[in-house]
This record gives structure tokens, C-alpha cells and sequence, in this order.
């Protein structure tokens, strides 16, 4: 049984300008997270992450409290099956 999955996220806030994209990238290689993080032209951030359900829930923790300058207001979380086979974590520009 394969319990990777993948979590679609959108955060929303002041994550912007304040170092966000490299944070997530951190915070999942220190997690053993892979995926991809971008910024949206709405202000948002976008990513999508595959691993272990216990790793992506710590993940979204994370994300959650965001880098020193942030400010998140809110994260969207849609679960699925792991879906791409990711090697690490890439920030897209």
C-alpha cells in the first residue's frame, strides 16, 4: 500500500517579498518533502508536495507560521494520491 500523498496548497497573505519560496524549499528538504513552490500574480504563493502524510502534515505546520516576515492569512489544502515522482524540492520562477 503506498501511503505517499500529495498536497495542492495555496497560501495567501504577506508571502511576497519576504523570502517564502526559499522557506518552503528549506522547511521540505529538511522534511524529505519533494515538490515545486511559486509564486501566483495574485499575491499568493502555490505549491504542490509529495511524501508521507506525517511528513506534509509537519510541512503544513510549517508553512503555516511561514518565515520570520510573512503573514499568513490563510492555506488551502487539497489532498490526493502522490502524484509526480519529484526527486527534491524546486523553486519555479
Amino acid at each position: 500500500m503506498n501511503n505517499n500523498y500529495q498536497a495542492k496548497i495555496r497560501i495567501k497573505g504577506k508571502v511576497q517579498g519576504v523570502w517564502f519560496r526559499a522557506f518552503t524549499r528549506e522547511k521540505a528538504t529538511e522534511l524529505g518533502v519533494s515538490g515545486w513552490v511559486q509564486n501566483e500574480t495574485d499575491g499568493a504563493v502555490y505549491l504542490e508536495a509529495n511524501g508521507k502524510k506525517s511528513k506534509l502534515d509537519l510541512f503544513i505546520d510549517k508553512l503555516k507560521q511561514g518565515p520570520e516576515r510573512s503573514v499568513v492569512d490563510d492555506v488551502e489544502v487539497e489532498w490526493a494520491s502522490a502524484g509526480d515522482n519529484w526527486t527534491h524540492f524546486d523553486i519555479r520562477y
